[in-house]
């Protein structure tokens, strides 16, 4: 796809859409000179050049990467006109886009729902947990240890009491702990998250559907980061996951998934689905100038945010109709990189700089290096060094670290040597489909680090 060329036929096209509603005059305020704005781009230019090639399958650090070049084409193309998504009268084309992508997602997740994108997976949280705070005003919301630190900020912001609760292995919600606080009463509503943005685990979401009968709980399911793995659920090969897990989403009473991941598309496109329409309820609001040219659902008016870029809505739609949420389109992205996450575990099991810090479940991969002696301040201590003479190199790799409690390392590796609270690992995200053929290279790199001494 040449990224340029459709740059450019973006730019005719609005051109001559506007052509359409006759001539007129631009404001000599707007006029900027193009000396002078080649001035102060070559200034703009020179200052993005401090990032990090989160392009490259050398960048295995964070959860970034650049968003595919038809969501790019897509955005661009909508913000030329600039549509807000928060009522019909603001952006007709792309509202109708949004409704049309959501379906999509909730089909994914096999939801008759309620939903609406957002601008990200925490605005998106904090609508599930508005609306259980609605429904059960005077009892707290649960999560794990290693859910995402939204939500206990989330709590805060909405006044409710939050509940986190321990994992056991694999970083997983203890669902024996979990039950233990039910029994108190204290708790309306349940988030499980479907991968961790740390190690990527999947709390068992399938088991603890069974809870929710039980205690008259409601489920919420934060799969922000892991969501559009449901498409690998069952899957025959090595990418295959379990599916018991990801066809429990659809029993749940909400679910929170980011396209701005998984789904290729830029910064920032989160949504949030409801299985129970009738909570729109709890958004209804008046706004005496917004809601006039349609007396159809506005977005808005189940929307915690008002204006919303209708652009993330077009740029999603038009990504979508080249690369569905199927398994045989976003389903090969996920695929590659998951098997290129299986792929460097089995290389790090065999190798004596790194040891694995856990097996992963999707496309995180966490190891550290194998020091002398083997105890947590030296593993620490290593893990900060490999990271920054990666960076720094002149044949670079980026990692990133994951600083795990003494308890959580030495359950995991009892041979290390617990002379500290807690260590750093190491920790890669290999969501770029291209990691694949990069597996081998990465691993060399990261054993030549390692084994420095």
């Amino acid at each position: 796809m040449d990224l340029e060329h459709w740059l450019r036929e973006a730019a005719r096209s609005n051109a001559r859409w506007s052509a359409g509603f006759g001539p007129y005059e631009p404001h000599p305020s707007l006029a900027v000179d193009d000396d002078r704005f080649a001035e102060v781009f070559g200034e703009f230019t020179e200052r993005l050049k401090d990032n990090y090639p989160f392009f490259h399958p050398r960048y295995a650090g964070q959860m970034l990467k650049p968003p595919h070049p038809a969501a790019v084409v897509g955005y661009v193309t909508a913000m030329l006109i600039n549509p807000n998504n928060h009522a019909l009268d603001g952006g007709p084309a792309t509202a109708l886009m949004e409704r049309e992508v959501i379906q999509q997602l909730a089909d994914l997740f096999g939801f008759t729902a309620l939903g609406h994108l957002t601008t990200s997976g925490t605005v998106a949280n904090l609508e599930a947990l508005f609306v259980a705070r609605e429904l059960h005003p005077d009892r707290g919301i649960a999560f794990s240890s290693e859910a995402h630190y939204t939500h206990g900020r989330m709590c805060r912001v909405l006044g409710v009491e939050g509940h986190p609760v321990p994992v056991c292995d694999q970083g997983r919600m203890d669902l024996t702990a979990l039950e233990e606080l039910l029994r108190t009463g204290r708790v309306g509503t349940v988030v499980l998250t479907a991968g961790t943005t740390g190690l990527g685990a999947i709390d068992a979401m399938d088991q603890a559907l069974s809870l929710r009968e039980r205690y008259g709980v409601r489920i919420h399911v934060d799969a922000a980061y892991g969501g559009f793995f449901t498409l690998l659920a069952g899957a025959e090969g090595p990418a295959g996951l379990a599916a018991a897990p990801w066809r429990a989403i659809a029993r749940c009473d909400s679910v929170v998934v980011d396209p701005h991941k998984h789904g290729l598309q830029p910064y920032g496109c989160g949504a949030v689905l409801f299985a129970d329409p009738e909570v729109g309820r709890f958004y209804l609001h008046d706004s005496p100038y917004t809601y006039f040219t349609s007396d159809e659902l506005h977005l808005g008016e189940i929307s915690l945010e008002c204006s919303r870029a209708g652009a993330s809505a077009a740029a999603l739609w038009l990504t979508f109709r080249l690369l569905p949420p199927t398994p045989e389109g976003l389903g090969r992205v996920l695929a590659a990189g998951r098997r290129a996450a299986l792929r460097w575990a089995e290389l790090i099991e065999s190798s004596e700089a790194v040891e694995l810090y856990q097996r992963p479940e999707l496309d995180i991969v966490t190891c550290f290096p194998v020091t002398d002696p083997l105890c947590l301040s030296a593993v620490d201590a290593a893990s900060e060094r490999v990271m920054r003479e990666g960076m720094a190199a002149d044949d670079p790799v980026f990692l990133s670290t994951l600083r795990a409690s003494a308890s959580a390392l030495t359950a995991r590796r009892p041979e290390v040597a617990a002379d500290a609270d807690g260590a750093r690992v190491l920790r890669s995200v290999l969501m770029k489909p291209e990691a694949e053929h990069q597996v081998e290279r990465l691993h060399a790199r990261l054993e030549e680090l390692a084994g420095r001494r």
